[in-house]
């Protein structure tokens, strides 16, 4: 029995043929920004993303150089004994630029945290029953975290 002869082409011509094709998007009607806002504070998503990402950032880069420099080099003895004295850290913490960079340092991570502890939730652990709960919860703690850093930051 003799199968149907398959036609075969050389694979430049099926890429020139595929480039000859032209996909075009569907037209989508013009939204106003209020709609785009409103979607956005309806749909946070992207806000949480970003924030995950930060946090990961910060998480992976930052909080080993701080392990290292106050939990590995001061305590084995690198840093000279007045390096991390009540005053000069006090000075050190009441400038802005510091206070802003220790905010980011804890409540970012934070943030990270949040979310994968809410998607291992949902995927690892299968509880689906009340993602709004859990997405309050997580999140929540997160801003609270946030909140409570700047607070204490502040009061410095």
């Amino acid at each position: 029995m003799d199968e149907p002869r398959v036609e075969e082409r050389s694979l430049g011509a099926i890429l020139d043929e595929s480039d000859a094709r032209e996909v075009r998007r569907p037209e989508r009607p013009a939204r106003s920004r209020a709609h785009r806002l409103r979607r956005l504070l309806l749909h946070p998503d992207p806000i949480f993303w970003a924030l995950f990402s930060a946090g990961g950032f910060v998480a992976a880069l930052l909080v080993p150089v701080h392990v290292a420099i106050l939990g590995i080099a001061f305590a084995a003895g690198w840093l000279p004994d007045d390096a991390l004295s009540y005053e000069r850290i006090l000075h050190l913490v009441q400038l802005p630029l510091v206070k802003l960079y220790l905010w980011a340092l804890v409540a970012l991570p934070l943030y990270h945290w949040a979310h994968r502890f809410r998607f291992a939730i949902y995927h690892q652990f299968g509880i689906v029953r009340w993602k709004r709960l859990v997405a309050v919860g997580c999140y929540g703690t997160a801003i609270a975290g946030t909140a409570v850093s700047a607070w204490v930051l502040l009061g410095i």
